[in-house]
């Protein structure tokens, strides 16, 4: 049995359009306002995540068979937007390992081991950005992606919405952000081993694409 999960992907995050496989207790998470034309930041200020509209998912091929799709489901962060100086913009989050979510339960008890991410040592992964430019209709972040002990920069391309003052149900201003899906290796960050069938076959690729949006709620 526990080959078997072993040979299940596994990765992570991540996910900025959100895709997650959809299983009960768990919702898909988009920006409310994606529909909207991607806007430039309008207003020198800064946001914090609302964490009800937020999604890091991620997607691993499986024997280069299937592909297998999970989420963390508890995931926190702020965005500081500055349009006359993106100097001083920027963007960091955190996710909690031990809420990774791939609907299957003896999975999710593996990926959380020693063998996988080790919550229990490194309890979460983090983003903070070191620069942000503009780039055509959005934006490419560059920051510092840490999961366990290993931290690697990378680049995320993103879209910007909003910002809306939302009046019904609710007396907030927000702004979405949807990026673009990009791709790590978990062995970068010495996430699982690598096994291979005889044939050469990977039991899990060590390429993992990672999505993420989410919305952001005006600090006041």
């Amino acid at each position: 049995m526990k080959l078997k999960i072993a040979l299940v992907p596994i990765a992570l995050a991540g996910g900025f359009v959100a895709y997650v496989a959809m299983h009960p207790g768990v919702a898909l998470a988009e920006p409310r306002i994606a529909s909207f034309v991607p806007t430039p930041f309008a207003q020198k200020a800064s946001y914090t995540i609302d964490a009800m509209h937020a999604d890091v998912s991620f997607e691993i091929r499986h024997l280069e068979l299937s592909m297998t799709r999970g989420r963390f489901n508890k995931f926190s962060g702020k965005l500081i937007e500055d349009p006359s100086d993106l100097t001083k913009s920027s963007v960091e989050f955190t996710a909690q390992v031990d809420s990774i979510d791939t609907a299957v339960p003896p999975r999710d008890t593996h990926l959380k081991t020693a063998d996988f991410f080790d919550a229990a040592k490194y309890p979460t992964m983090t983003f903070k950005s070191t620069k942000i430019e503009k780039k055509g209709d959005g934006y490419v972040v560059t920051g510092d992606l840490k999961i366990k002990d290993k931290t690697k920069s990378i680049s995320i391309p993103f879209k910007h919405y909003g910002p809306k003052k939302m009046t019904l149900g609710e007396d907030n201003t927000r702004v979405g952000i949807i990026a673009e899906p990009i791709t790590i290796k978990r062995s970068d960050f010495g996430v699982g081993a690598q096994f291979k069938l005889p044939d050469g076959t990977e039991g899990a690729s060590d390429a993992v694409v990672v999505r993420i949006s989410f919305e952001a709620l005006l600090d006041k």
